[in-house]
């Protein structure tokens, strides 16, 4: 055993925390003797007080056992514990995945974002760190009001706006204050991001599928159910890619204002979209609760997004949020304040959309040569396209294949409530760069042929 003098942890703290070790890995067995203190401490070199503050220590906590005239023991009731495995991945990770929603994670701008997080803690306030404001910091409010109203159009007031952990807890706040409120259903789109449905069944609540097609939701489909709200992904269906047409919006507000119900706006890479069309929300605040999020833009690891929810529901969002955590973490908010005010975020974007409008081009091209007779989506932007393809195929087996050979892909069956839908991948393209798209496609192909 051998003890520092250098270190920041105190001898009898060593002396402790090497003891405890020992016992739990049964190199110290249950009843063994050990040495006197004045015996350890002389081997050790160190004063009696050392070993005798560690025995004490060690007695209180029950893993020795000490009488008056006996030695020492390792306590009986102990025993040795083995040691644990490494846990493995909860998920599995393969050599090119094409999932889609997942950013270029190496075109995060580290640089820039770590001169946010020094200027931002440079400046923050002492009581920032301290239980704040449930609805976020003031700063990143500020920041993300004057944000979204110049580049998505939406009518947001600081005072309002909620900061939470991204899209999900958005949405699963919501959908318990609707079950509170005596809403049973709410109107998912078909297809539609399948976490979606788990989240609402979760608040229990019932699913309403409602079909897309090139111009968004069917409103008529919508009106003829007896839901009492709505999800949309209005700026760039998921995973269709079709953006809400103008006259599909008017229907869908005039849908809820008639009915006195709630609009559910998932906004989550319309500033990624080559056709960027303003927020739905900007049209309706009373009647549009809008959800962003940092996922797409930066960083899934960040868990940051933000609410704007209409006046009549922001009251009753910030009582759940605080309910549930007391607000996020202040770190990120701060750093993210700053990042939007420097106008970094922007400039991010800007060149983000150039790199995926490029790896798109890439994906496309590599399956019109490896792939002909698969059909992609027209073009819309974002992180991800929809690929038909042909009728018969055997969806799942082309994914357990396509898994075989190293690929993640997800089938459109996945995002699909009825299971009434044609064969189809979703395939994102924004991870990898465009060898790795050119070899993901090979291995599809051969996935699918056997070639």
């Amino acid at each position: 055993m051998t003890l520092s003098r250098t270190g920041e942890v105190l001898l009898h703290a060593q002396l402790e925390r090497a003891l405890r070790d020992d016992i739990r890995a049964g190199r110290l067995r249950a009843g063994a003797p050990l040495p006197s203190s004045r015996g350890l401490a002389t081997e050790l070199g160190v004063s009696r007080g050392v070993v005798t503050t560690a025995y004490q220590q060690l007695v209180a906590e029950g893993y020795l056992e000490s009488r008056q005239g006996a030695p020492v023991r390792v306590a009986r009731a102990v025993r040795a514990q083995s040691a644990p495995p490494p846990a493995p991945p909860l998920l599995a990770r393969l050599a090119y995945d094409f999932s889609p929603g997942l950013p270029d994670l190496a075109g995060f701008p580290r640089d820039r974002w770590l001169r946010s997080v020094r200027f931002a803690w440079r400046d923050a306030p002492l009581d920032a760190i301290g239980y704040g404001d449930p609805r976020g910091a003031p700063e990143l409010r500020e920041a993300l009001a004057d944000y979204l109203g110049r580049v998505r159009g939406v009518a947001a007031d600081a005072e309002q706006l909620v900061i939470c952990t991204g899209y999900r807890q958005g949405l699963a706040l919501t959908c318990r204050w609707l079950r509170g409120q005596g809403v049973e259903r709410i109107a998912l789109e078909d297809p539609g991001w399948h976490p979606q449905r788990l989240i609402v069944e979760e608040a229990g609540l019932e699913v309403t599928p409602i079909p897309v097609d090139a111009d968004g939701i069917d409103v008529a489909a919508l009106a003829r159910s007896d839901a009492d709200a709505v999800v949309v992904t209005a700026a760039h269906q998921f995973p269709t890619g079709a953006v809400m047409s103008p006259p599909r919006r008017a229907a869908l507000i005039d849908w809820a204002e008639r009915g006195d119900r709630l609009i559910i706006e998932d906004d989550y890479d319309s500033e990624l979209c080559r056709e960027r069309v303003g927020a739905l929300q900007g049209l309706a605040p009373d009647r549009v609760l809008y959800i962003g999020s940092a996922s797409k833009r930066l960083a899934p690891g960040m868990r940051l997004g933000w609410m704007t929810p209409p006046s009549w529901l922001s009251w009753s969002l910030i009582s759940a949020k605080a309910i549930e955590d007391a607000g996020s973490e202040i770190s990120g908010q701060l750093a993210l304040a700053d990042f939007i005010a420097r106008g970094e975020l922007e400039r991010h974007l800007r060149r983000m959309r150039l790199r995926y409008a490029h790896r798109h081009r890439t994906l496309r091209e590599a399956l019109a040569r490896e792939l002909p007779r698969w059909r992609p989506h027209q073009f819309a932007g974002g992180l991800h396209v929809l690929v038909e393809l042909p009728a018969g195929t055997d969806e799942a087996g082309l994914l357990a294949a396509a898994a075989r050979d190293g690929v993640a892909i997800e089938g459109l069956s996945l995002h699909s409530y009825t299971g009434d839908c044609q064969p189809g991948l979703v395939l994102g393209h924004a991870r990898m760069a465009d060898p790795a798209l050119d070899r993901g496609v090979t291995l599809l192909r051969h996935a699918a042929t056997g070639d």
